[in-house]
């Protein structure tokens, strides 16, 4: 294969079809369905689905014999299915997703989630990062090979639309689909991060999670503070207190024991590695006020908490006035929305439940406590690479990228992760993205690093390549 024709070919894609192509997909709207539950009325999805959809079928003529079906399943958010014909007996599935998160605040002036920016080598805007350029750049990586005539293996194209909410309609695709999926031996992933944007990193681990909304009720309705306190518990101590079952508030070290794995050899290794690759960017690449610090100073402890250990964030609050209507008045109650993130290796489903007993067990004063399961998923601990894939992965990224292949387990959640490597426990793995530094995921100013996105679809067509390579070999 000449490498440098595949640089022209993919480079020469992204700039003239599929960066503008996301400028009009970052324009949609289509939250996912825990943002939006009236998805199906407001269009939003349904949109974004026909911008990919027509894209990609303008490519099929370049792609003899692929195949491209939007599959429905009654009350079910859509999932596009595209076939692309290959060599020998192998599969491989490439994964995407085209929901999004919701809007956030705080975004620069002249930035916004549904207004696409380009500045120089940056897409700003919400999803193109994650994960609307997965299709794009999937699609480029085989439409490259055919190009220049290199075989592969039967391909899978698979992006879905509910990843943002847990992924919970994906379990019925993937049974529905089954006899058409197949068997792959190798499952690429598009939507993970990199540690920085000078190598190709492999994601090596995912942790689960689990949360919800906790709530602590004490009055039927607000009474007057200078009346009732001191009498009166406040709900918001209560909840104060009953976090604090869960959580250290002096060092947010998770106090359960339960909600631990002990971390493999290897993964601390890994860690340790990423850490000197990064040195202070491990938290640099966060917006910390002046004078904030992390955690720790110890960087492998960092990329441990955040990669292997549990760790609670409070995400919303309800029961709360805005400040400027907060009058002197005792509340009736307090809620907050919980997310917990678990160890790759720790059931989600075992997680929530013991996390529930924790927090609704011998209420403080009497008070009603009710704590609301929301989500649901286990993490993912990566199979060890096969001497192929990591040959394959160590010169892609020196051939692309100019430097050594990184790998590091990452904090978020893939749910489409765990069950493949359920239903596929001899397939290898190839999860990486483009979401590195200040690219700001789920959060306000998010962009796609374009020449990034260029890179990684290189390495998927090179490593796809290799992989149809390999199995020649037997």
């Amino acid at each position: 294969m000449d490498t440098a024709r595949l640089n022209r070919f993919i480079s020469g894609l992204w700039d003239d079809e599929i960066v503008p192509q996301l400028v009009e997909y970052i324009r949609i709207p289509n939250k996912s369905p825990m943002f939006d539950p009236k998805w199906v009325e407001h269009g939003y999805m349904d949109a974004a689905v026909k911008l990919m959809e027509t894209w990609a079928r303008s490519k099929l003529s370049s792609l003899p014999g692929a195949t491209l079906e939007v599959v429905r399943l009654e009350g079910r958010t859509p999932l596009i299915y595209i076939e692309v014909p290959g060599s020998g007996d192998d599969t491989v599935v490439l994964y995407g997703h085209l929901d999004k998160q919701p809007e956030m605040t705080g975004w620069a002036e002249g930035l916004g989630p549904w207004t696409p920016v380009l500045k120089g080598d940056k897409l700003y805007g919400r999803g193109g990062a994650d994960d609307g350029y997965a299709i794009f750049g999937s699609l480029a990586a085989l439409l490259a090979l055919h190009e220049q005539g290199v075989p592969h293996a039967r391909c899978v194209v698979l992006i879905e639309a509910c990843e943002e909410s847990g992924s919970y309609d994906l379990p019925y695709y993937v049974d529905h689909l089954a006899d058409r999926i197949g068997n792959p031996s190798l499952v690429v992933c598009l939507d993970s991060g990199c540690g920085n944007y000078d190598q190709l990193w492999l994601t090596t681990s995912l942790r689960g999670m689990t949360g919800g909304e906790l709530t602590v009720q004490v009055l039927e309705e607000g009474v007057h503070s200078g009346d009732a306190s001191g009498v009166v518990p406040s709900s918001f101590r209560i909840l104060r207190e009953l976090l604090s079952r869960l959580e250290d508030p002096q060092t947010g070290t998770i106090e359960p024991k339960e909600l631990y794995v002990d971390i493999p050899p290897q993964r601390i290794e890994q860690a340790r590695k990423s850490a000197e690759v990064l040195g202070t960017a491990v938290y640099d690449k966060f917006p910390f006020v002046e004078g904030m610090h992390p955690v720790t100073e110890d960087l492998t402890e960092l990329v441990l908490n955040r990669t292997w250990r549990p760790q609670l964030a409070v995400t919303g609050a309800d029961g709360l006035p805005p400040l400027e209507s907060a009058g002197n008045v005792l509340r009736p109650k307090t809620a907050l929305k919980l997310s917990l993130r678990v160890p790759p290796t720790l059931s989600g489903a075992k997680a929530g439940q013991f996390v529930k007993q924790l927090l609704e067990k011998d209420p403080p004063y009497g008070a009603k406590v009710t704590f609301k399961l929301e989500k649901d998923g286990s993490g993912w601990n990566a199979p060890q690479l096969s001497p192929w894939l990591e040959e394959a992965v160590a010169n892609a990224s020196q051939t692309y990228f100019g430097a050594p292949a990184a790998y590091m387990g990452e904090g978020g959640s893939i749910p489409f992760m765990g069950m493949l490597g359920e239903k596929f426990p001899k397939a290898q793995f190839l999860i990486t993205g483009v979401l590195g530094p200040h690219s700001n995921a789920h959060g306000p100013n998010e962009f796609l690093h374009i020449p990034t996105g260029k890179k990684v679809s290189m390495v998927v067509a090179d490593v796809v390549a290799h992989h149809y390579a390999q199995g020649a070999k037997g």
